[in-house]
């Protein structure tokens, strides 16, 4: 199928050896540092490819974490002492190559969480393209988009605030706004799979239709999050957003004009169509705004994806139908207004999977901890002058493998398939 899923690229990191000589102090402790190096490196390969599978990727991220803790968390009263021993450079998932550097591990794992957190989604839309993806894929997809929410979230509340002098400029990753949409991105894009089950499942309309009212609010909390962002960097996202909120609040429409129908409502079944119906040639507009904007990253297509071509037509009809039957039948006044759309979901809403918490290596003990020797780590400010023109180079572009969309329809409407 056509690519539903916007997805911005991962970010790119310098490398990093570990090699802290004077600090590390006999084989126990050089043993952490060789497994920091071999765990980052193996981590950093395997992100780039989103056809791994999940497993894989959860054990090189705990592999990783678990060594990466001890260089962060406390071990006695005060601030790890190892926490800003080393440097660490990453770019920003819209902000291409430039770069963004911090002496604090804690800015490391804010920065690794939300790569790994884009792998997820990745992953998920990797599977999302496939031409007929099967009901174990659709779970799948369904839980890591809410893993990679679990873990934006534990990223935003857990690790962004320890960083010092956090930048709230230019759309940085670790900024509460950027931070804020890629939750909703993640937890919205879950709640479409539940939608696509409830309508192949043929659910009460009513449901379909209070789920699409919650997802269209997702998004428009996505794109409300970055509307003081400057537009040149997160423009075409936002079209992303504004589309899918148009697509959605469109969807809930025609599924409430079913069930006002089914009460025999035809006048509001009538006044609320037409809003769907207009609703959907905006979102249409926006996906040939949307297609046009610049911007980084894999790009939706969703007016050659199959639920959305397929479902403007059956909106049409359905409308058609309601006025036939008002004509003949029920001769009810047509609102000048629409219904108001005050859908509240009883089943099906979508929360972000709570990130599940890495314990620390047991390479790391107290006693190991204090035969380090941060006294003999290199100090920010004595690296500022030597480092200060190799800094302005930019990092290249992650290379990411490409996950080619089939370009063949699936035999049901959302794209989903129960069986």
């Amino acid at each position: 199928m056509s690519y539903w899923f916007h997805r911005n690229p991962l970010k790119a990191t310098s490398n990093l050896t570990f090699e802290l000589r004077g600090v590390s102090t006999d084989e126990k402790t050089r043993r952490i540092f060789n497994g920091l190096r071999q765990t980052r490196n193996k981590l950093l390969e395997l992100l780039p490819d989103p056809n791994h599978d999940k497993s894989t990727i959860e054990k090189a991220t705990t592999d990783y974490f678990s060594l990466l803790l001890g260089l962060i968390q406390p071990f006695d009263e005060g601030e790890n002492k190892l926490r800003k021993a080393l440097k660490f450079k990453w770019t920003n998932s819209l902000l291409g190559n430039v770069t963004q550097e911090q002496w604090d591990t804690a800015f490391e794992a804010a920065h690794m969480a939300i790569n790994v957190a884009l792998w997820y989604t990745k992953h998920a839309a990797k599977l999302a393209a496939k031409e007929i993806p099967d009901m174990e894929e659709a779970k799948e997809v369904h839980t890591c988009l809410r893993v990679a929410a679990g873990i934006f979230t534990y990223a935003k509340d857990e690790l962004v605030g320890k960083l010092a002098g956090n930048s709230t400029d230019n759309a940085v990753d670790t900024e509460g706004r950027v931070m804020e949409a890629y939750i909703n991105q993640c937890t919205a894009e879950a709640q479409e799979v539940t939608i696509a089950r409830a309508i192949e499942l043929k659910h009460q309309a009513s449901l379909v239709a209070a789920l699409a009212f919650e997802t269209s609010q997702l998004y428009q909390r996505a794109d409300d999050a970055l509307n003081s962002l400057d537009d040149k960097i997160v423009g075409k996202w936002r079209k992303y957003f504004q589309l899918k909120s148009a697509f959605y609040t469109s969807t809930a429409y025609s599924y409430n004009g079913e069930a006002l129908l089914a009460e025999d409502k035809c006048g509001e079944a009538i006044r609320g169509l037409q809003e769907g119906v207009k609703l959907y040639e905006k979102a249409e507009q926006l996906c040939k705004e949307y297609a046009s904007a610049k911007g980084l990253g894999t790009f939706a297509r969703p007016l050659n994806h199959i639920f959305f071509r397929k479902f403007g037509p059956i909106l049409k009809r359905t409308l058609e139908k309601c006025e036939r039957e008002n004509g003949m039948i029920y001769h009810h006044k047509v609102p000048y207004d629409p219904p108001q759309l005050e859908l509240k979901a009883t089943y099906g809403l979508v929360s972000p999977e709570a990130f599940k918490s890495i314990a620390l290596s047991p390479l790391w003990t107290k006693d190991v901890y204090e035969k380090m020797d941060a006294k003999m780590a290199p100090k920010e400010e004595n690296e500022k002058k030597a480092d200060k023109e190799k800094d302005k180079k930019e990092l290249p572009p992650v290379k990411e493998k490409e996950t080619p969309m089939s370009d063949k329809d699936p035999g049901t409407f959302s794209g989903c398939s129960i069986s």
